[in-house]
């Protein structure tokens, strides 16, 4: 081999080292910046109805929900559970609420310590996590959201509390707001204190991916909002169907300043965004409610959400109560559009897990099933039975296809059973009709409902 051909391989060797050393910095970084596992944001609404967002046709400013709908994909069927705590256990665990006893807003510790929730399940695989807002799984201090996987949390160990006082309920939890499960003292309005958390930690994050969940208590009555949400609505006359529509706007608000901190922080388009609503609206929910400190200084009234033209409103398993404002929104990954198949609560944690790349060590009995080929279009239905144990099982229901059964435990009320695709709702009582369908998935509520029972029976916790 010659002198002057060795030079040439030389040469063309160092030529190469040369483009690919150029390649990696100029392309990689960029690479990078777009992780395969996404960061997500899960943001939660309290009490927010199904006619209270703009999307749906509301006359409630919602500009920033919109936009998230219309350039994501509007979820058209997602149930969750027809009060708070049911639907956080939920999305926390995968499974249905009842599966842990837990049927009504509850103060008591919900999980026991070893359940493997959503933030530890994604914190097992790198994941960063946080929780700004409304926990309510567990009031105390000793059992908050850090001995359930998450790095960070701030807001209301217990549930929905005056806007400025930060307070729960008059009794043992009054005093719930913390940070760290410490509890702390804050001034400021509490959507605004929730939305400032996020916003900062989101800014504080240095690496992806991360996992972000935003239960605000808004729209919860007490409704106490600055002067500058009320005058959004001139119009309204009632002072606290005033109060309650500003609380709206307010909230729309913070969800986009937590978009925007996205953006700031060149993370938007690597970024899963949820939302939806912890139940339906309560149109008869009173402001000045005595069960809080001080309830007769907020404006009198009623200040609760519209679920129009749903039947039925939270507490009540009527699609009003169960069916929640809903989307999810990834630029660059999931076109818009409309997602018409029926979406549970429970599926967002096997979902968000197969995303992330968790892959449990054990069967965790999950209720839920992995959505993401419903949210890219490849499937458009599928068939779904779904439960739900309503409060203190005074009713429950299932629903298989297009059946909906709704079943009262009082024996003077007779069930309820509604086809939803041609009667969504629930105007026609159908029981009488069809014996034979009653009978059939009264068996599928029981097989259903006996889970709940193996599911306490082996979630015992070791004394």
């Amino acid at each position: 081999m010659s002198l002057h051909f060795l030079l040439r391989i030389v040469s063309a060797t160092r030529l190469l080292a040369l483009i690919a050393l150029t390649f990696s910095v100029y392309v990689l970084p960029a690479e990078a910046a777009s992780p395969q596992r996404p960061n997500i944001v899960v943001i939660v609404a309290d009490d927010l109805g199904w006619g209270d967002v703009g999307f749906h046709g509301a006359a409630l400013k919602t500009p920033h929900l919109d936009r998230l709908a219309r350039e994501g994909i509007e979820l058209r069927q997602h149930y969750v559970a027809p009060v708070c705590s049911p639907t956080r256990a939920a999305f926390n665990s995968g499974r249905y609420w009842s599966r842990f006893g837990v049927t009504t807003p509850n103060n008591e510790r919900a999980f026991r310590f070893d359940t493997v929730t959503l933030a530890s399940a994604l914190k097992s695989v790198g994941y960063r996590t946080a929780l700004t807002g409304k926990w309510h799984l567990g009031s105390m201090p000793q059992w908050g959201p850090s001995r359930f996987g998450f790095d960070h949390s701030y807001g209301s160990l217990a549930g929905g509390c005056g806007p400025y006082d930060h307070r729960y309920k008059t009794g043992p939890c009054t005093h719930t707001w913390h940070r760290d499960d410490q509890l702390i003292e804050e001034e400021g309005h509490i959507t605004d204190l929730i939305a400032r958390e996020a916003v900062r930690w989101i800014e504080d994050q240095t690496e992806a991916p991360f996992f972000l969940y935003v239960p605000f208590t808004a729209v919860h009555i007490p409704v106490d909002e600055p002067q500058r949400w009320l005058d959004l609505y001139p119009d309204i006359a009632g002072p606290s169907r005033r109060q309650y529509a500003a609380c709206v706007s307010h909230l729309d608000d913070a969800v986009g300043r937590i978009v925007e901190a996205l953006a700031r922080a060149g993370r938007r388009r690597q970024t899963l965004l949820v939302f939806f609503s912890d139940n339906g609206g309560y149109p008869t929910a009173r402001n000045d409610d005595p069960l809080y400190p001080d309830g007769g200084k907020y404006v009198a009234g009623p200040a609760g959400g519209s679920n129009v033209p749903l039947r039925g409103r939270k507490t009540e398993l009527y699609e009003g109560g169960i069916r929640v404002p809903a989307l999810v929104n990834w630029p660059g990954t999931l076109k818009p559009g409309k997602a018409t198949a029926p979406i549970h609560v429970v599926d967002w944690m096997p979902t968000l897990c197969s995303l992330a790349g968790y892959k449990p060590d054990r069967d965790l009995k999950w209720d839920g099933q992995d959505i993401w080929p419903v949210l890219t279009g490849a499937v458009t239905t599928r068939p779904r039975e779904l439960y739900w144990a309503g409060p203190g099982h005074r009713t429950d229901a299932v629903r298989q296809g297009d059946w909906k059964l709704i079943v009262h435990r009082k024996p003077e009320a007779p069930p309820e059973l509604f086809n939803l695709t041609q009667d969504p709702n629930e105007q026609t009582n159908l029981a009488d009709e069809q014996p034979q369908r009653v009978a059939a998935l009264k068996q599928l509520l029981a097989r259903l409902a006996e889970r709940d029972n193996d599911a306490l029976a082996d979630d015992k916790e070791p004394e």
